[in-house]
């Protein structure tokens, strides 16, 4: 390995094999995206732009990527299997890595880091190609052209980061000054905090600032050794932490006192804004980081009268405005400049010049610890997911959907009961010390406090309608004997 110090940035490596394991972020809590966006379905897996979710196209566009290696994966536990769930929807299979604790971006890396060079033993060390799951670009090629400009830099030991190139002088972006010109790209001259509009119309007027996008490709011991310099203890403390993680099916679990005496701190400031022979790349290939419902207006997929709609919408007489529903019918009439997205459970309205200001809204709701901040409608479980459908003091309806050949974990619960009918699929019920087995229109009832276990045999989804009565109908009333997913 080359000392980051030593960087020759006239005599670059010659690029021969290469692996490129994509590093995948899966953190943030996308609150500007309210209502869609919950503590515990967060940006990153929303489907906003087509078909697939932000985390899904943030490594569909790798295709074709010459030298792409496994994925690894860093995430919040309370996202392992809807995470899992995304990737396997996908066809790839990937190291997922979880923070016990949230950290920031230098941690997180460094965790994959440790792990990538676990993996390749005595093979030279790989690149790692740090990509935050939320983001959206739209001009593919572009984008992988950049990446194999950066390649060689990367192999030659530099850290190197990709500056998008703006467009406006934008005020909400933390910028990059690139330096010397260099093959493909630039020195990287320094890092520059978000700007007023005065100083960001001067940054896009000299052609030399870049804004900052957050990717990153570099050795993963090249990253270690710049933490070594300039972070060591959190270097030290992530070593610790995958010295002592735990393999837990498909997960591995960083151990929770050692990651969380870590420093919290990003990349940028822990090492990036400190090396002296940083690399930055050019990437100009369409970059949203798809801030704020009134981003959703400039993918290119607005109407004749600048409205983004999405869902089951009607517009009369309505001009830029971005239009979300997630099931109901929503119509506007005579408006202009909104920002309109209805959920099952709830509705926003905003002024889209405010769409940034939704987190106010996020904030306080969570004040008085409103439900609403942290689910979808639809909750995901590693067994599949439920959907409640009606809420009273003393009794609720869900929604049960149960993937094949899942189970949930044997339980009971001290303060419900519970009444289970099958729509569709075949059910295997443990009630006690009774085993049943269930098809379309049949039923049974679960007593307060009776053990019991639900479990999908077939090759088919099964799905059921729950009654659930009581004084108390909380998640958290569930005692469990036993459970497949180490919960």
């Amino acid at each position: 390995m080359r000392p980051s110090g030593e960087y020759w940035r006239d005599k670059l490596t010659e690029v021969t094999e290469v692996t490129i394991h994509p590093v995948l972020l899966c953190g943030g809590s996308g609150t500007r995206l309210w209502p869609l966006s919950r503590t515990h379905y967060p940006k990153q897996f929303l489907r906003l732009a087509d078909d697939f979710s932000l985390l899904q196209n943030t490594l569909r566009r790798l295709d074709g990527l010459p030298g792409l290696g496994a994925t690894i994966a860093v995430a919040n536990e309370i996202h392992r299997f809807l995470l899992a769930e995304q990737l396997r929807e996908i066809g790839l299979k990937s190291s997922i890595l979880l923070e016990p604790a949230a950290r920031n971006t230098a941690p997180a890396v460094a965790a994959a880091a440790v792990h990538a060079l676990d993996q390749a033993g005595e093979k030279e060390a790989p690149l790692l190609l740090v990509l935050p799951s939320d983001h959206v670009i739209s001009d593919v090629e572009a984008f992988q052209k950049a990446i194999r400009a950066a390649v060689p830099h990367a192999q030659s030991g530099a850290l190197v980061t990709f500056g998008i190139v703006p467009n406006r002088p934008e005020t909400g972006y933390g910028y990059i000054r690139r330096g010397t010109a260099l093959k493909g790209g630039f020195v990287l001259d320094r890092f520059v905090e978000k700007p007023d509009a005065e100083t960001a119309q001067s940054y896009l007027d000299t052609g030399e600032y870049l804004w900052n996008s957050g990717i990153f490709l570099f050795r993963a011991d090249s990253y270690l050794a710049a933490l070594e310099s300039f972070a060591p203890a959190i270097k030290n403390a992530v070593a610790e932490a995958m010295s002592h993680a735990k393999q837990d099916m498909d997960f591995v679990r960083l151990d929770l006192a050692a990651f969380s005496a870590s420093p919290s701190n990003s990349i940028d400031y822990a090492v990036m804004e400190k090396i002296s022979d940083g690399v930055v790349i050019p990437l100009d290939a369409g970059w949203n980081d798809i801030g704020a419902w009134d981003a959703l207006a400039v993918l290119g997929q607005s109407d004749v009268s600048g409205n983004t709609v999405r869902g089951d919408v009607l517009v009369i007489d309505t001009e830029d405005s971005v239009i979300y529903s997630d099931g109901r019918l929503v119509a506007t009439v005579g408006v202009s400049n909104l920002v309109v997205v209805a959920t099952k459970d709830a509705v926003l309205v905003a002024d889209k010049a405010n769409a940034q200001a939704v987190k106010k809204v996020v904030e306080a709701l969570k004040k008085t610890s409103r439900a609403e901040t942290e689910f979808q409608h639809i909750v995901h479980r590693p067994w599949g997911s439920y959907e409640a459908l009606a809420h009273a003091p003393r009794y609720q309806v869900k929604r049960i959907l149960v993937k094949p050949g899942a189970s949930l974990s044997l339980q009971k619960h001290h303060h419900r009961a519970e009444h289970w009918v099958v729509v569709k699929g075949t059910a295997k019920i443990v009630r006690g010390e009774e085993t049943l087995l269930l098809s379309e229109n049949q039923s049974t009832y679960i007593p307060l406090g009776v053990i019991h276990r639900l479990e999908n045999p077939g090759r088919i989804d099964l799905e059921m309608v729950e009654i659930q009565s009581g004084s108390y109908l909380g998640e958290d009333d569930i005692v469990r004997f036993e459970d497949n997913y180490g919960r």
